[in-house]
């Protein structure tokens, strides 16, 4: 066995070693970590889910290479709650461990929500794509991203039918940046109450009846989806910035609907 292979206290740091190019990096690092994470539960203080993390960092132009291990080592010793408040830790424990000026994260999960039906109360579990996307260092950002599956009832289709109107599954991006705390269950709350009618796990038949009847009574454009939630995050004086993106599946045409609007707060 070669010299170069048997001893460890030998093995070269190719990482560290210098580069010419003399170009800096935005940011490198490591994608995919799938990670069990602790969130905030507005109903039941804590919520145990899976992570799926992207860690990186800047590089200076010096080096060839950053240290992918040092990526998963920060994040174990993080171990627990992933949230506004214990986000910027990790990412100041990033930039030490990688001796860099700025850190990014960005984590999917998914939130469990126990959702009863509108008339028989039958209860079941509601999943939401969530998304924490925060930077630290030189400049700190955080934005909480959740994305709501509704129903839509079309008002075009109502007004024009002799009977009945065509309805579809629409889904709600909304992506917040805020001053102080805000509950993934309050951006769901908002978004679900300018819909024609929110989405359940479990429907008996007097449900449906009372879903179906509710989204005829309230029909919705994306148009009018987009411009209901920006009045009620409008409200909320803990929100700095926010967008909303509606995206309808549509049932009868070939095409989805789409509407996208950013608001940020001007300040007094």
């Amino acid at each position: 066995m070669s010299e170069k292979t048997s001893s460890p206290a030998i093995l070269s740091d190719i990482q560290n070693s210098a580069d010419s190019r003399r170009i800096p990096i935005d940011r490198v690092g490591v994608r995919g970590i799938t990670y069990p994470i602790v969130v905030l539960d507005q109903a039941k203080e804590l919520q145990h889910t899976i992570g799926t993390f992207t860690l990186t960092v800047d590089l200076p132009h010096h080096f060839k290479g950053t240290h992918m291990s040092r990526f998963l080592e920060g994040l174990n010793a993080h171990e627990g709650e992933i949230s506004v408040r214990s986000i910027p830790v990790l990412l100041a424990d990033l930039r030490e461990r990688l001796h860099s000026h700025r850190s990014h994260l960005t984590v999917d999960f998914l939130y469990f929500r126990s959702k009863a039906a509108p008339v028989t109360q039958r209860e079941g579990l509601m999943s939401y794509d969530c998304r924490f996307e925060a930077m630290g260092g030189e400049e700190t950002d955080f934005v909480l991203q959740v994305i709501v599956p509704v129903t839509t009832l079309c008002p075009c289709s109502k007004e024009i039918s002799a009977y009945g109107a065509h309805n579809q599954r629409g889904y709600v991006t909304v992506r917040a940046r805020m001053n102080d705390h805000v509950w993934i269950e309050e951006l769901i709350d908002w978004v679900e109450g300018a819909a024609s009618a929110p989405l359940y796990p479990v429907l008996k038949r007097p449900d449906e009846k009372f879903v179906t009847e509710q989204a005829y009574d309230n029909p919705r454009f994306v148009e009018d989806m987009v411009r209901e939630i920006a009045i009620r995050l409008d409200a909320v004086e803990r929100i700095d910035w926010y967008s909303v993106e509606v995206e309808n599946h549509e049932s009868i045409h070939a095409h989805n609907a789409y509407a996208f609007i950013e608001r940020q707060r001007t300040q007094a």
